[in-house]
């Protein structure tokens, strides 16, 4: 089986690393994101798929558009059969969609129709979902809309946030796509349509997701912390400082006062009154300054707080 595969980030990679070690796969070629700026915003940074794929030996095309006639000429004259594509980060032209000889597929990391779109991951979380899992659809000209080859099922369990989950998803992704893939390729397994009536969508996440009130539950100012753990983070106001959360831990303490106003700080941390419960924030970060743990917090920044 001839495959073209389209990803960006890590969890791409990691499907791209076990499909190259899959007897009867030959991976033609690999389509990701264009290069883009660091943080620090001097060097260009390659993708983790281009990464891994100049290590696997693989050609990588990172097209700023798709719709390019040199690239296009370039891709047809590989003897595509399957295009895979797992959080590419962009929509597939519909010329793309139908250059392989058999078929192209998208991994989408819900369980379809629920949650289609950018952000599905993050969207299980903040609404603490007890299942997410991953769809292997048919791809078309709309977003996340195809057939469904087949979905798989993973339990969320309390202590997941966007790392973990993407780590188990990805795992479960890759112990079972490629036989997907074969059942595929022999005519055993034929893609079905989706309920387009029970679809549910989520946006893409933006940087100003990440500034929250505590005027909300502490289950939803968690889940938030969860759900933006790797970017973009969670950050809050006080005093006209933008303050980042690197820890922050739900308590069974009934809040004491006005939500956003503050109960304590000590050692343990810095406890923050919400519509319900405490929350304890144990590790934070002022603008421009080193991550600090609540025992610093407490030594040096008290009287800021309180």
């Amino acid at each position: 089986m001839n495959i073209l595969f389209a990803g960006s980030p890590n969890s791409s990679a990691k499907v791209l690393d076990s499909l190259s070690n899959k007897a009867g796969l030959r991976i033609k070629a690999v389509i990701t994101q264009p290069d883009k700026r660091g943080k620090r915003g001097n060097k260009l940074v390659e993708s983790q798929v281009a990464e891994k794929a100049k290590l696997l030996n693989i050609p990588v095309f990172k097209p700023t558009n798709l719709n390019d006639k040199h690239f296009k000429a370039e891709l047809s004259s590989l003897d595509i059969e399957f295009l895979i594509v797992v959080a590419y980060g962009k929509l597939i032209p519909d010329w793309l969609i139908e250059l392989p000889k058999i078929t192209s597929i998208n991994v989408h990391f819900s369980i379809l129709p629920k949650y289609r779109g950018a952000s599905p991951i993050q969207s299980a979380l903040l609404n603490a979902d007890a299942e997410s899992g991953i769809t292997i659809i048919k791809i078309n000209d709309e977003l996340d809309s195809g057939d469904v080859y087949s979905s798989f099922v993973q339990t969320v369990d309390e202590d997941d946030d966007k790392i973990s989950l993407e780590n188990k998803l990805t795992e479960l992704c890759n112990a079972n796509l490629f036989n997907v893939l074969k059942k595929i390729n022999s005519n055993k397994l034929k893609a079905l349509p989706q309920d387009h009536s029970s679809a549910t969508y989520c946006n893409k996440v933006l940087k100003q997701d990440s500034e929250i009130t505590f005027n909300d539950k502490s289950a939803n100012i968690i889940n938030k912390f969860k759900a933006y753990i790797e970017w973009p983070g969670i950050s809050f106001k006080h005093k006209e400082k933008l303050i980042k959360i690197h820890k922050i831990e739900k308590t069974d303490i009934d809040s004491s006062g006005s939500p956003g106003t503050f109960h304590k700080i000590d050692k343990s941390g810095l406890y923050v009154n919400t519509k319900d419960k405490m929350v304890v924030i144990t590790y934070l970060q002022f603008q421009n300054k080193n991550i600090i743990s609540s025992n610093d917090l407490y030594n040096s920044h008290k009287e800021f707080f309180i």
